[in-house]
């Protein structure tokens, strides 16, 4: 009976690999055509392989826990003739096929073109090393400075970045990290307990990187939650305190758009929408959907689907489209009970707005000329310097904390 590959599809414009996290089917299983058979994990969500017509599974190649590129065989489906007909699926036999018969043609020989599949091609595939990693480094006195050519191949060869050798201690002229140095280090942490990091950490490892090649800077000031809160009491569906701290943020940038806009050479380029992402935690790292148009819709209008969103996000069941786009991040660190904290920004972002836990403090009242008990919280924003100012960045939270004292206006 003809054989279907079950290949690794490509599961975004940017993703390039995936590591497996759970087979869900058994070698002789049938399955139907659009049956999700393998779980994936990318740097970005959670999605599934599926087939692509009916059949038995024959073999499954791929193992749980292991990394694979996009179009790398993960298993073969057994399907018959009339199944090959009614869907036009291509076949093992007929890839094979058509490489003999270019293989047998002078002409196609002479033409050495090589888009049609080798025969190792839907053989097993080695796992691919995720090319950001990350090592659990000791304090120095010293740190890395210059890197020589001999040393910048050695990490290279290792997939090593600069700042995995931060803090291991150079004997070189100046500090300098020399490759004895990094080796005599990596065999001092050899026995270290250790554990390989998902490809979510890895991808929030690298974005971090990337955002600190900025100048970035961070200022806060309290923020009054009372009428917020008393607000909330009477709606339902009741929106968290993210939403109206989101909902603040999207009209206070459009009244300054220019304070959301990013710096490309000589010019600031403002945005076009306002679309703003929440950071929501998931396991072992972040995620932050967007969402679309947040100055035009009302609170109520944003509740179900911010909820939805979240929802999706913590399941690591949102698409690409859900989490590109965005000129800004809203995070609301005080879900950890944290009062204060500096967030960093993603790199194609300028500015991401953080909420403290809301905490009760005595407040001199003039008229009742007593301490009256509020509800506080630290409103924070980091910012890419280049771009904003201090001095615009506290009047951006000013306009947010205004804002909030009219929570029925959102």
């Amino acid at each position: 009976m003809p054989t279907v590959p079950i290949l690794m599809p490509q599961l975004g414009e940017s993703i390039a690999e995936a590591t497996v996290v759970r087979i869900g089917i058994a070698v002789g299983a049938a399955v139907q055509a659009d049956q999700e058979i393998i779980e994936v994990e990318t740097s970005k969500a959670t999605m599934g392989v599926t087939t692509l017509c009916r059949g038995t599974v024959k073999e499954i190649i791929a193992r749980e826990g292991e990394t694979y590129s996009v179009g790398t065989l993960l298993g073969l489906l057994e399907v018959t003739e009339d199944e090959v007909a009614r869907t036009g699926v291509d076949t093992m036999e007929a890839a094979a096929d058509r490489r003999t018969a270019a293989a047998a043609s002078p002409e196609e020989q002479e033409k050495n073109l090589h888009f049609a599949l080798d025969d190792d091609s839907y053989e097993e595939a080695p796992a691919v090393v995720p090319s950001v990693k990350g090592l659990p480094v000791p304090a120095g006195t010293m740190g890395a400075h210059y890197i020589s050519p001999r040393m910048r191949a050695r990490m290279n060869e290792m997939g090593l970045r600069e700042a995995d050798i931060s803090a291991v201690a150079g004997t070189g002229a100046g500090g300098r990290v020399t490759v004895e140095d990094l080796e005599k280090f990596l065999d001092y942490i050899n026995t270290w307990p250790s554990s390989n990091a998902s490809p979510m950490r890895l991808a929030v490892a690298d974005a971090m990187r990337r955002s600190w090649t900025r100048p970035l800077a961070t200022v806060g000031r309290p923020v009054r939650l009372d009428r917020v809160l008393e607000h909330r009491r009477g709606q339902e569906p009741k929106p968290g305190l993210t939403l109206y701290v989101l909902r603040a943020f999207a009209l206070a940038l459009s009244e300054d758009p220019a304070s959301a806009g990013f710096l490309i050479g000589q010019k600031v380029v403002h945005p076009r929408a306002f679309d703003i992402g929440v950071a929501v935690q998931v396991e072992d790292g972040v995620v932050v959907p967007v969402l679309r148009k947040v100055d035009q819709k009302s609170l109520f209008d944003l509740t179900n689907e911010y909820a939805e969103m979240v929802e999706r996000g913590r399941r690591r069941r949102l698409s690409e489209d859900d989490l590109r786009g965005g000129i800004a991040t809203v995070t609301n660190f005080g879900t950890f009970g944290l009062t204060s904290g500096t967030p960093i920004p993603l790199p194609n972002e300028t500015l991401i707005l953080g909420l403290g836990a809301g905490v009760k403090k005595p407040v001199w009242s003039d008229q009742v000329e007593a301490f009256l008990p509020v509800t506080e919280a630290e409103l924070v924003v980091t910012f890419d310097h280049r771009v904003v100012d201090g001095g615009g960045a506290g009047m951006l939270l000013t306009r947010v904390a205004e804002l909030l004292q009219q929570p029925e206006r959102l």
